[in-house]
């Protein structure tokens, strides 16, 4: 009986052990590193904010990407061979990883970042959707061909180049049958997951996933540190705890709000302010996001925001405003804030959300705003 104790206990340890080396360190759980006899591994990368990827280096330049979705890519060094007895989930990708198909507008501004559009042959967006002006003029001029949105991608001109990698939002999971036939097509899909992290500043931190991928490492810590010591000038500096609204007024006359889970209400946090609608919390099933805008009347949004310090109207979708008079012929209910009455209005540019890469100068942004500093903003402008 001692004997068997002793067994058991042994074999639990084990267990214990095991479970532990399937967590990487910044959180993101991932399988063990034994991913094929003719690998070494050597180590893994450090993170600060992002947890839903991982990347364990091994020798001779191999580098296995895990996504929290269980999804893992081998990235191979050009001129090495896919190793042998590799782990049957892995999909290899070699370098360089060229004519890639890019729906996922949130890594289009990472690529840019890494000096790497070249390496982007088709694009999910037509080039009158993208406010990155790099994207819009490498698509006017036929260096990056349109190839069908997620839903209804143009499957012949992606395979007529030899596309190398699709990259897809996380709304191919609604069009599932896309995902399939596209690696049926011997097309590997990696779909981005930034929009899930819960830090602002994570997102950003996948322009390393994407280093690795496009063998710029260097370029991707250093494109990463920028937004870093952009955040960190703020952070430190005196906490207003002025409160601010932000939305934008529905072509139904209702107002769109964030979700105070969303990553806009934690930039507002994070710059020094208070978010208005701190309770407005709404997660689904798994614990991200049900979504991540929320519409309420506007005698609603009147009743809680009209004492707002600030209300930052979002462009994104009805279109940038020029003046104060414009914002409140959607809503005469406006004209009654405590914001409009004390001249602290802004509204965002158009191409905020597509900037994944400044969201550092972003919470810059909202610091200065709340600083009163109107004259030196990138994604914010105040109206008159």
């Amino acid at each position: 009986m001692r004997k068997l104790a002793v067994l058991i206990f042994c074999i639990s340890m084990a267990l214990v052990c095991i479970s532990c080396s399937r967590t990487a360190g910044n959180g993101t759980e991932k399988k063990e590193t034994d991913i094929s006899p003719g690998l070494t591994y050597s180590h893994s990368m450090e993170t600060v904010y992002a947890e839903q990827f991982a990347v364990d280096y091994y020798e001779d330049g191999y580098a296995l990407i895990t996504i929290k979705d269980e999804s893992r890519y081998l990235v191979v060094p050009e001129g090495h061979p896919v190793p042998e007895k590799l782990a049957e989930d892995i999909v290899p990708l070699l370098q360089p990883v060229n004519k890639i198909y890019l729906v996922a507008s949130a890594v289009m501004d990472m690529f840019v970042a890494l000096d790497a559009l070249n390496q982007v042959r088709f694009s999910g967006m037509k080039a009158e959707g993208w406010y990155i002006a790099e994207a819009r003029a490498a698509m006017e001029s036929g260096e990056i061909l349109y190839a069908g949105n997620y839903s209804a991608p143009d499957y012949e001109k992606i395979l007529s180049e030899n596309c190398g990698l699709a990259v897809e939002n996380t709304m191919i999971y609604h069009n599932p049958e896309v995902k399939e036939q596209l690696e049926k097509l011997g097309i590997p899909v990696l779909v981005d997951h930034s929009s899930y992290e819960e830090e602002p500043l994570g997102r950003t931190e996948w322009v390393k996933l994407y280093g690795v991928l496009v063998g710029k490492e260097e370029e991707a810590e250093e494109a990463f540190r920028a937004q870093m010591e952009a955040f960190t000038s703020v952070s430190s500096g005196e906490v207003s705890n002025k409160s601010v609204a932000f939305f934008y007024i529905t072509s139904n006359g209702e107002a769109n709000v964030r979700n105070s889970l969303d990553y806009l209400p934690k930039m507002i946090e994070m710059a020094g302010g208070h978010y208005i609608f701190e309770d407005l919390k709404e997660s689904g099933r798994d614990g991200n996001l049900a979504s991540s805008t929320i519409t309420m009347q506007m005698e609603q949004f009147y009743a809680s925001a009209k004492e707002a310090d600030y209300i930052v109207y979002n462009s994104a979708i009805e279109g940038e405003l020029s003046s104060v008079e414009e914002l409140i012929a959607k809503s005469s209910l406006l004209e009654n804030f405590r914001a409009v009455q004390e001249g602290n209005v802004y509204c965002t540019t158009r191409n905020l959300y597509q900037s994944s890469m400044e969201l550092g100068i972003m919470i810059q942004d909202i610091h200065r705003m709340l600083s009163g500093e109107e004259d030196d903003l990138t994604y914010l402008y105040k109206l008159k």
